[in-house]
C-alpha cells in the first residue's frame, strides 16, 4: 500500500507536492474500515483515494510521476540515454533536479524509496525501512558531476556478497541501483529486503492509464477459471448485454503470423522462441508461443437473446465502455485476495457515472478491512459523497498562477458531516474546477454566414 508520494520539478509539479494517504485522527468513527494499520506505527493508511481537478490541472501528471518512478526502479537504461525525466518548464527550473519520494508497505514492512535526477544522471537514491519514527538505511547512493557512483550499502550486508560487490562497483550513472540489482542478480541472491521491495514494484504496484488494460487480459482469462467467471458475471450485472465471456485458442500458421509480427521477427521463430512468451495485439488478442507452435488467444463476449440464441462478438465489436470495464475488472478481482495497489487514471473514461460509483462501492465492500488499495483520478462528481468516502480520501489538484500543480485534501476545509459535497464542489467552493470564460464573447466575434 502507498502511504505517501511526493514529487518535485516534474511535468506540472514545480515545488514539492505530496499525496498523503495517512488516515486523519480527526475522522475517527467515519468509515473506520477504510483504513488499515501502518506497521510499527500507531497510524493507519487509507485504502482509497480519489483525485479531482479540472482538465490540465495535473491529475494525470501525478500518475505519470508514479509510472516514472516505477520504471526507474525496475528497468535498465541504455548508456548515454539520460534519465528521461521531464522537468517543470514554466519557471526556469529545468536545470534543477527532479525528485520522487515514495513510502509504501510491502509484506507488513514500511519502506521509503526515492530518487533525485537531472537530465543525465541519478544524483541521489535512497532506500530505508521505516520503523516508528526511525529510518533504518538499507542503502544510499550519490553520483557526482563526473558520473562517479558511490553507494553506501551497509544496511544490505545481510543480503550477501554479490549485492555488496555490486554496490562497490556502483553501476551506470543514469540507472537506479535497484534496477541494476534486478538486471544483474537472480532473486535468490538479493536477500529478503530487496526481494520484498522489487516484488512490490513488480507485482504490487499496478498502474492503469485511460486506454490501458491491467496487463495480459487474455492470459488471465485463459489461465484462471475463477476470474473468467467473475469477469463475465460482473459484465452481466453491469447491464452491458454480455452474458458471459469465452476464451478461444487456435494455432496459427507462419503466413498468419506475418499479419502480426514483422518479417524479421517471423524469420527468427522458432530460433528465438521462448516457451510461454506472449505478445499483446492491438485488438485485445494475444499471441502465445509454445514448444509445438504459435497460438492466437482471443476473447469473445457471448450475448444471449430471448429466443435462446447466443451471439458471440469479438471484443473489438463491443462498446468502448464495455472494453474499458473489462480492462478494470482484474483490479476488483485480485484486490479481494492480494495485497496490491491499483492506480487508475481517468477511471470514468467511457463509463457511465453510476457504474463508476458501483465500481468503487464494490471494491470497498468486497475487500472490507483488507490491505488492498485503489487510487483513482476522475471528473465523476457522483463519488463526492460522505456516505461513500471519508473526507481525507478526497483530494484535489489545481494549478496556481505560475501554472504549477498544487495538491490538497477535502480535509483542509471545514465541512459538516451532512454537507452535500458534490453540490458545493460543482459550485467551486473547493476549487479544482475549470474556470470558464464568457463564450458569448466568442460567439459575437465569429463571422456568421449571411
Amino acid at each position: 500500500m502507498i502511504v505517501s508520494f511526493s514529487v518535485c520539478n516534474f511535468r506540472s509539479f514545480s515545488t514539492e507536492e505530496t499525496l498523503s494517504l495517512v488516515a486523519s485522527n480527526r475522522l475517527s468513527g467515519s468509515h473506520d474500515d477504510h483504513a488499515v494499520p501502518i506497521p510499527d506505527s500507531k497510524e493507519k493508511v487509507l485504502r482509497t483515494a480519489v483525485l479531482y481537478g479540472a482538465n490540465g490541472a495535473g491529475k494525470s501528471n501525478l500518475f505519470k510521476a508514479l509510472r516514472y518512478l516505477k520504471s526507474a526502479a525496475l528497468k535498465p537504461r541504455k548508456k548515454n540515454s539520460g534519465t528521461g525525466r521531464k522537468p517543470f518548464r514554466f519557471a526556469g527550473k529545468q536545470d534543477a533536479p527532479s525528485s520522487f519520494d515514495l513510502q509504501f508497505i510491502a509484506e507488513e514492512r514500511l519502506y521509503r524509496f526515492g530518487l533525485k535526477v537531472d537530465d543525465e544522471r541519478i544524483t541521489d537514491e535512497w532506500l530505508f525501512q521505516v520503523v516508528g519514527n526511525k529510518q533504518r538505511r538499507l542503502y544510499e547512493r550519490t553520483t557526482d558531476k563526473n558520473g562517479n557512483v558511490v553507494i553506501n550499502a551497509e544496511g544490505l550486508k545481510g543480503a550477501g556478497e554479490k549485492v555488496i560487490a555490486l554496490a562497490t562497483v556502483g553501476g551506470p550513472k543514469n540507472q537506479s541501483f535497484l534496477a541494476t540489482l534486478k538486471a544483474t542478480l537472480d532473486a535468490r541472491d538479493l536477500g529478503d529486503e530487496l526481494r520484498r521491495v522489487l516484488g512490490w514494484f513488480l507485482w504490487g504496484l499496478n498502474l492503469i492509464g485511460p486506454n490501458e488494460s491491467t496487463g495480459q487480459l487474455g492470459h488471465l482469462l485463459e489461465q484462471k477459471a475463477d476470474f473468467l467467471s467473475f469477469a463475465g458475471a460482473f459484465l452481466k450485472s453491469a447491464s452491458t448485454g454480455v452474458d458471459h465471456l469465452e476464451v478461444l485458442k487456435k494455432e496459427i500458421s507462419e503466413n498468419e503470423l506475418r499479419r502480426f509480427l514483422s518479417d524479421e521477427r517471423v524469420s527468427l521463430v522458432p530460433r528465438d522462441l521462448v516457451e510461454g512468451e506472449r505478445v499483446q495485439l492491438p485488438d485485445g488478442d494475444q499471441l502465445l508461443f509454445e514448444h509445438d507452435g504459435v497460438y492466437q488467444i482471443g476473447i469473445q463476449a457471448a450475448h444471449e437473446h430471448e429466443s435462446g440464441k447466443v451471439v458471440r462478438l469479438e471484443l473489438s465489436e463491443e462498446s468502448d465502455g464495455t472494453r474499458r470495464l473489462l480492462n478494470l475488472i482484474p483490479a476488483l478481482h485480485f484486490l479481494r485476495t492480494q495485497n496490491a495497489v491499483y492506480v487508475v487514471d481517468e477511471i470514468d473514461r467511457s463509463l457511465h457515472p453510476l457504474l463508476v460509483k458501483e465500481f468503487l462501492e464494490f471494491f470497498l465492500k468486497s475487500h472490507d478491512g483488507g490491505p488492498g488499495q485503489l487510487i483513482v483520478t476522475t471528473h465523476e462528481s457522483n463519488l463526492l459523497d460522505q456516505d461513500l468516502l471519508r473526507r481525507d480520501e478526497i483530494w484535489f489538484a489545481e494549478k496556481d498562477q505560475t501554472a504549477a500543480t498544487r495538491l490538497y485534501s477535502l480535509l483542509d476545509f471545514k465541512v459538516r458531516n451532512d454537507l452535500e459535497i458534490r453540490k458545493h464542489y460543482l459550485q467551486g467552493r473547493f476549487g479544482a474546477v475549470p474556470f470558464l470564460g464568457n463564450l458569448d464573447n466568442l460567439l459575437a466575434k465569429t463571422d456568421r454566414p449571411e
